[in-house]
């Protein structure tokens, strides 16, 4: 029998079969706060997991790039899973996916040919503590392992195929990368971004990565329930006001991020162009519309209701 020494680690072996859960949360509703805490430290594990026995500065890198968020997404994946009857054990790899997926994004909107920023979540980015090269492949390798982990969902066939499939599409051309193309492409238009530009670009760009998080429990169940989309779309777009907000009101110690610099680049946000109370008071608008698409659930939707209203009172 070949010997598999000095084999690339993925030829080697298949790694260990099964991703042992330590950790679960009861199909009961908890505050925001302790939630958020969970879910990020279930997408934490997860990817620790997938990168087992791995060194270097790649998957050094990939886990540095999935920490230190709010895990927001992670959160929806399994909130709604559980409105909806799934237990996290079976919802935690779409949670770790959208994690990686967001920050593959991060990684690579950092990069100097992109947004150029130093500073993300309070600590250096990717290219800056590592490399460009390493910045690059670091994001190839979060996005090839959110789709790995999403996979690796414990629902049927079907519904995985779906979240697969509607992952892909929220994250590529018709979602998130359309949406960061047209924020590149309005930098250097020659008029500025109309309202309802400015709202189609964020709800692709912004908004269809959460939307995706907030939609994952029925999908797993196999629900066509709406609701939750109607949700999800208006936490997008109330997420990213907040954050049209804070880069005018925010400080960078504060944020994590360099701010005042859609102002210095000359773009139209929803502050330039509905003004910084206007603005604050359509993210209001969306967050009571988002609340108010969670009736159907009743009471056992409050956190959710929580994170609409945490979405536009946060100061990162």
């Amino acid at each position: 029998m070949a010997s598999l020494q000095g084999r690339p680690p993925w030829m080697a072996n298949n790694g260990p079969a099964k991703f042992e859960v330590t950790r679960t949360v009861d199909m009961m509703c908890h505050p925001l706060a302790a939630s958020l805490k969970v879910a990020g430290e279930t997408a934490d594990a997860r990817v620790d997991f997938a990168l087992a026995g791995l060194t270097g500065p790649i998957p050094e890198a990939m886990k540095y790039a999935v920490r230190g968020g709010k895990a927001l997404r992670a959160f929806l994946v399994l909130e709604s899973a559980r409105l909806h009857g799934i237990n996290s054990a079976r919802a935690q790899p779409a949670a770790a996916a959208i994690e990686c997926l967001h920050a593959y994004s991060l990684v690579h909107d950092d990069l100097p040919c992109m947004d150029d920023d130093a500073l993300r979540r309070g600590q250096p980015t990717v290219h800056v503590k590592w490399d460009e090269a390493t910045a690059v492949l670091v994001g190839d390798a979060l996005h090839s392992l959110a789709f790995q982990l999403v996979m690796e969902t414990e629902v049927d066939a079907q519904q995985r195929f779906i979240l697969t499939h509607t992952l892909a599409t929220a994250a590529g051309a018709r979602g998130m990368v359309g949406g960061q193309a047209m924020d590149i492409a309005a930098e250097t238009a020659a008029e500025p971004l109309t309202l309802d530009q400015i709202m189609a670009l964020q709800m692709a760009k912004t908004g269809a990565l959460i939307s995706w998080s907030a939609m994952a429990g029925p999908r797993m169940a196999g629900d066509k329930e709406h609701q939750l989309r109607i949700y999800g779309d208006c936490l997008g777009l109330a997420f990213q006001i907040a954050d049209d907000v804070l880069d005018v009101v925010g400080d960078a110690a504060t944020v994590g991020k360099a701010v005042r610099k859609d102002q210095a680049a000359g773009k139209a946000t929803f502050v330039s162009l509905l003004g910084l109370d206007g603005a604050k008071r359509r993210a209001q608008d969306l967050v009571t519309e988002a609340c108010d698409a969670l009736s159907y659930y009743g009471d056992d939707a409050e956190t959710l209701k929580e994170a609409a209203r945490f979405v536009i009172a946060r100061g990162h």
